[in-house]
């Protein structure tokens, strides 16, 4: 089979987490067909929320083209359609009746894959590429895991993101046009820019005390989203808009409008320190090469404990032990630990060393891409 395999892709995806899982199928169909060339049809079964994320989407409209991708309303009836050479389902999303039995009809079978979910975990990498043949058809599923080592699917890198990245964080002409854009006054002495992107938060209003009481002034980012009501609580509002200013203390809030994906990894760029949540914004953040905090998606079990915890020894492996408590100790206080406090204060005195530890980090990170893994293992399944 030729390099060029695969031509077509069909990535199905079902919207869980508003927009967790629709944000890691768009930015993977995009780099699919902007980087690679492929035909994608991104089928979707909530338009509502993805149009959030995409200004230009009708959400009216079952099928339509934007940005180069074909976006389909995935809903309960699936049209006829012949099936892709790859075939994504993100998530453990269960693809439809039909569909299957049009791959399985197909002379030549599409590769299928199961994208899964993000984890930092040693039984990931014996896990990925494992095959799952369907009990009556002949097809083989595959499970493709993204993780951090080479042994695993790597993660979502645009080929020109870190030298994008570079020239921004290095222009400071940019990087006034950008606080400008957003309403945000030039920096004052020791000013301190944080970006907070997360859930609700048990945490939240220690924090903004923290930072509210703290000495050094603390400039906070706010997007819209699932935070700004307890945000507005602290403050005394009823309520926050995108464009509200609040200050108090040594603290000030800036919300902003719901921020695109482009959009969100300039955000991280300027920032000094970013708070995120869930895959898509964490990896980002990872590749903005700045200290930041990770809100993992809370699940009843606890099991999403144990995926922070694997995350957080990956990162700070190397690092010297007070850096990495202060790292360990923020993480889990922001996850329903104790001492957001003092956490945020150890944290914040490691920020020069974590900046330059973050930096590596991302260089290391960057020669596993999951776009190209996905490919190259599609070719050899072919």
């Amino acid at each position: 089979m030729s390099d060029s395999f695969p031509h077509s892709c069909d990535i199905f995806c079902t919207v869980v987490d508003n927009y967790g899982d629709i944000g890691v199928c768009w930015r993977l169909a995009r780099q699919l067909a902007h980087e690679h060339g492929l035909a994608v049809r991104l089928w979707v079964d909530d338009l509502h929320s993805f149009g959030r994320m995409l200004p230009e989407l009708d959400v009216d409209l079952s099928a339509q083209t934007c940005r180069g991708v074909e976006i389909h309303m995935w809903e309960k009836t699936l049209p006829a359609v012949e099936p892709a050479d790859l075939v994504i389902g993100a998530f453990a999303c269960k693809l439809p009746d039909s569909y299957i039995a049009a791959m399985a009809a197909c002379k030549r079978k599409p590769v299928w894959l199961n994208l899964e979910y993000l984890s930092a975990e040693d039984w990931v990498e014996t896990h990925h590429q494992l095959p799952s043949p369907h009990p009556q058809l002949p097809l083989t599923k595959y499970f493709f895991f993204p993780g951090f080592t080479p042994r695993t699917g790597g993660l979502l890198l645009e080929r020109d993101l870190l030298a994008r990245r570079d020239a921004f964080q290095q222009d400071e002409a940019a990087l006034e046009r950008y606080w400008q854009s957003l309403g945000v006054p030039p920096r004052e002495p020791e000013e301190m820019r944080v970006s907070l992107f997360s859930y609700e938060n048990e945490a939240l209003h220690a924090l903004l005390r923290a930072w509210e009481q703290g000495g050094q002034p603390v400039t906070c980012l706010l997007p819209e989203g699932r935070a700004l009501p307890q945000v507005a609580q602290y403050f005394e509002q009823h309520a926050g808009k995108a464009g509200d200013v609040w200050q108090r203390g040594s603290l000030r809030v800036h919300v902003l409008a719901f921020v695109e994906q482009e959009r969100y990894d300039e955000l991280l760029w300027a920032c000094d320190i970013n708070f995120v949540r869930g895959e898509d914004s964490c990896v980002r953040a990872q590749w903005a090469g700045k200290p930041f905090i990770w809100q993992i998606y809370p699940q009843h079990d606890g099991v999403h404990l144990e995926k922070l915890v694997a995350l957080c020894a990956r990162y700070v492996e190397g690092l010297p032990e007070e850096t990495a408590s202060a790292v360990r100790d923020l993480w889990l206080a922001w996850n329903g630990g104790a001492d957001i406090a003092g956490a945020w204060g150890r944290f914040a005195g490691q920020r020069d060393l974590l900046e330059e530890h973050g930096l590596a980090w991302a260089r290391r990170l960057s020669g596993n891409n999951l776009a190209l893994n996905l490919l190259a293992f599609s070719r050899q399944l072919a």
